[in-house]
């Protein structure tokens, strides 16, 4: 008879909650669970093919390791054996830089993603760290990191409860939303508009989005910060700009109506393709509104200057006075986020403290650029990358210049891939490891929740039992963690021991903690989970702001704390590197098990952590539909991190970077530009293979304005090849009027044609890969992001 189990959607970011029907094993349905705390029955295509994605034939069922040249099948112990054998000695051998690791974006939709990569870094001790950030909202973690002293202080728009919404490069009604988790964006677009309120939507394109709006402009691509810079300009000028209560806690002010003095709307406006009138305008309504937010993804991010449009984003949220107010734009609270510490002046946020070996990149949040990756590979020398770790990643398809990447990880000494798939970058790999289907992997969005437009929790278990043969992932990569540590043959419960007792040990040894003087030993022992990385969620839970704080240990004598693991005994020859080589963090992650926060500063409007009824993973097993925490509250001054304990308006770093942006006034515009555009049924590379989700709008096309179809002489349906800095692709012709003359679109995360794989219904329909149309060249100098939109292409038709 069919079952049914609960499951939070893993593959996109509006983290919807899924009812599974369930036959023997394999899933035969998915419909959206009505009774959800959070996404309340929502449900898209993508949610709804689960069941395809999980029973895919192509995904691998056992390790595979080479041998002779080829990929074949071995097991587990021969997988983990062939690591331990070849990692450890290529690091004694050329250095801890010699090993890279990539990191990709569904990393972010499982728990090994972000409990594992931390500490899979440093038992490598390696500085070699690429994440798919710097292929997308880097530099939002950079302007966060100036502005508020942590990089993941990202306050979201306060959709159920704004006034205005002004949305630049975003098209959440079908990408689902990114760095803002809301189950039914479109419905909650809708609802502002049936109450009364007002969408604006920037964007080049007439998106599914653009259509929902009340107003929409389409400016030239890659001018958000030029169009922001002006809007700001216009505030200060026409003295509309009202802090409010932030202004006690902001510094910079004055600076910034300095800095800003010469965007005005007349200046900025041949560049933007707008009249002054329209940006004078926009400014004004947003300036009026009872309350407002301004929100900008990826479009804004994947160009230029996109730094300096994520920081004039939340530059106008606090000109406005809408910054951490409900109806603007709040810092959300996770359940497992930083538990309250005293108020006070932070470390700040800093970049550049090591350099890439070949170009001399900045590190940004511990990174290189993605786009470094395969000359860091490919060019000789001393502290050359001969081994790579690549979890999650098809950098081959995602990053600029795929074909010198992918001849590049043809040379490598030695390839693990942490991959359900043979792909584009994982058929290099000299070791395949592959994680189960999803149904089979409990679930909790540690990364997400820390986006989350209301305050909530919600916990998965495995739906469906480990099938034989098959290892879950967080034991994957915990076995991956100590064999290349020289500890292969070590259980992995080791890991997530060494794990647990350090934070413990920490929080013990915080005289700002209530658990000061605990025996971390003895805290390890309270906490409940069948596994490491429940214990993990347990641990974080409740040291989190809603956490019980073991309160049932309150009587219990403690000791002082002695740094001391409450792991194994063995588990603390894991090696870690010294304070001269700071952790590198998983991408997007919120650094599991480090509650304490690196600023220092509370979040004085936190529940009380100590209250009755506390939070832990028991509490949130009993509750499967999840636990509502509450709508979004202000919390500054309490989350700033920053040396000055304020907002800095007008950090150094954003100040040296406007006259490069201020010298774009005076040039020419490239006469045809090209954008990235998003597929409802689709997220990157990832969901290529699964039948209910290809056809349909799901095309690789190339998006063409009729003005600019006749003016080339191409025709819809016919062949044209484009050319960038990274050389040319033949792709059919899509002629619409849906965006505006002299842009041209192509879809990310297409390209399915190389030999190797097992893809084969991506295969069938591969498309072209339009980062082959970049060579790398092109960053946002701050966050070293690859510029993905707004570049300059040329256009020619085939006969």
């Amino acid at each position: 008879m069919p079952r049914t189990a609960l499951r939070i959607c893993p593959l996109c970011e509006a983290t919807c909650g899924l009812t599974l029907t369930i036959e023997g094993t394999t899933v035969t349905g998915a419909r959206g669970d009505r009774d959800d705390v959070f996404s309340r029955g929502f449900i898209c295509p993508k949610g709804a093919a689960f069941g395809g994605l999980d029973a895919d034939p192509d995904r691998l069922r056992t390790p595979l390791v080479r041998r002779d040249g080829r990929l074949r099948e071995a097991t587990w112990e021969e997988a983990f054996r062939a690591i331990a054998d070849a990692v450890p000695a290529l690091v004694q051998a050329h250095g801890p830089q010699s090993v890279g690791v990539v990191l990709g974006n569904p990393n972010v939709h499982t728990m090994a993603g972000q409990l594992y990569p931390p500490l899979l870094l440093k038992a490598l001790g390696t500085r070699n760290l690429f994440t798919a950030s710097t292929l997308d909202q880097m530099p939002k973690h950079v302007s966060s990191g100036l502005l508020f002293g942590d990089p993941f202080a990202i306050p979201v728009p306060d959709l159920d409860r704004t006034d205005f919404l002004l949305l630049l490069g975003a098209n959440p009604v079908e990408s689902n939303g990114s760095l803002c988790t809301a189950p039914d964006f479109p419905g909650r677009l809708k609802a502002l508009r049936a109450r009364g309120g007002t969408l604006v939507v920037v964007d080049p394109r007439r998106t599914r989005t653009a259509k929902l709006a009340d107003r929409h402009l389409a400016p030239r691509p890659g001018s958000d910060a030029l169009l922001l810079a002006a809007l700001a300009n216009t505030l200060l000028a026409e003295e509309l700009a009202d802090p409010g209560v932030l202004a006690e806690h902001t510094q910079g002010i004055g600076e910034l109506r300095e800095a800003l003095g010469s965007f005005t709307p007349e200046a900025v406006a041949p560049a933007c393709d707008l009249t002054a009138e329209e940006i004078r305008a926009l400014a004004r309504d947003l300036a009026a509104a009872p309350t407002a937010a301004v929100y900008g993804r990826i479009g804004s991010c994947t160009v230029e200057y996109g730094t300096l449009a994520s920081w004039l984003v939340d530059v106008l949220n606090v000109l406005t006075g809408n910054l951490d107010r409900p109806g603007g734009a709040l810092f959300p609270l996770s359940a497992t986020d930083r538990a309250p510490r005293p108020a006070g002046p932070g470390k700040g946020f800093g970049l550049g403290r090591w350099h890439s070996r070949v170009s001399g990149h900045p590190e940004a949040k511990a990174e290189f650029p993605l786009s470094a990756l395969a000359e860091e590979i490919d060019t000789p020398g001393e502290g050359r990358i001969r081994a790579l770790v690549s979890i999650a990643a098809n950098p081959v398809l995602s990053a600029p210049d795929g074909r010198r990447l992918d001849a590049a990880l043809a040379g490598l000494d030695f390839m693990i891939s942490v991959d359900p798939y043979l792909n584009e970058t994982s058929r290099h790999a000299h070791v395949v490891l592959p994680p189960p289907p999803p149904s089979q992997s409990a679930h909790f969005d540690f990364a997400f929740n820390t986006f989350a437009i209301r305050n909530q929790v919600r916990y998965s278990p495995p739906a469906v039992p480990l099938e034989e043969g098959h290892m879950d992932e967080c034991e994957i990569q915990a076995r991956l963690v100590l064999a290349v540590s020289g500890m292969h043959g070590t259980a992995p419960v080791a890991v997530d021991d060494l794990a647990i007792g350090t934070t413990l040990a920490r929080e013990c040894a915080d005289p700002d903690s209530p658990l000061r003087g605990q025996d971390p030993a003895r805290l390890a022992g309270l906490l409940v989970g069948d596994s490491g990385p429940e214990r993990r969620l347990d641990l974080m839970l409740r040291l989190g702001p809603y956490g019980d704080r073991f309160a049932e240990a309150a009587d219990l004598p403690g000791s002082a704390a002695t740094g001391t693991s409450a792991g194994t005994p063995d588990s603390a020859a894991i090696p870690v590197p010294g304070p001269e080589a700071p952790s590198p963090e998983a991408p997007d992650s919120n650094a599991p098990d480090s509650n304490a926060p690196e600023s220092g500063a509370p979040d004085s409007n936190a529940p009380d952590p100590s209250a009755p009824g506390g939070l832990g993973l028991a509490r949130l097993r009993a509750h499967p539909h999840g636990i509502d925490l509450g709508p979004l509250r202000p919390r500054l001054p309490g989350l700033l991190g920053t040396r000055s304990g304020r907002i800095e308006l007008l950090p150094d770093p954003i100040a040296a970077e406007l006259p490069r942006l201020r010298g774009t006034l005076a040039e020419r515009p490239a006469a045809l530009v090209l954008v990235g555009r998003r597929h409802l049924r689709s997220n990157n590379s990832w969901l290529h293979n699964v039948p209910a989700l290809a056809g349909g709008s799901n095309r690789c096309t190339l998006q063409v304005h009729p003005d600019d179809a006749a003016r080339l002489g191409l025709t819809d349906g016919h062949p044209a090849r484009i050319t960038a800095d990274g050389g040319s692709l033949e792709v059919p012709v899509e002629v619409t009027d849906t965006l505006r003359a002299g842009v041209v679109s192509l879809p990310h995360g297409w390209g399915h044609d190389r030999s190797g794989t097992r893809l084969s219904v991506a295969a069938a329909a591969p498309g072209v890969n339009v980062n082959q149309l970049l060579d790398g060249s092109r960053l946002d100098p701050l966050s070293g992001t690859a510029v993905l939109n707004g570049f300059p292409v040329e256009l020619t038709p085939i006969p």
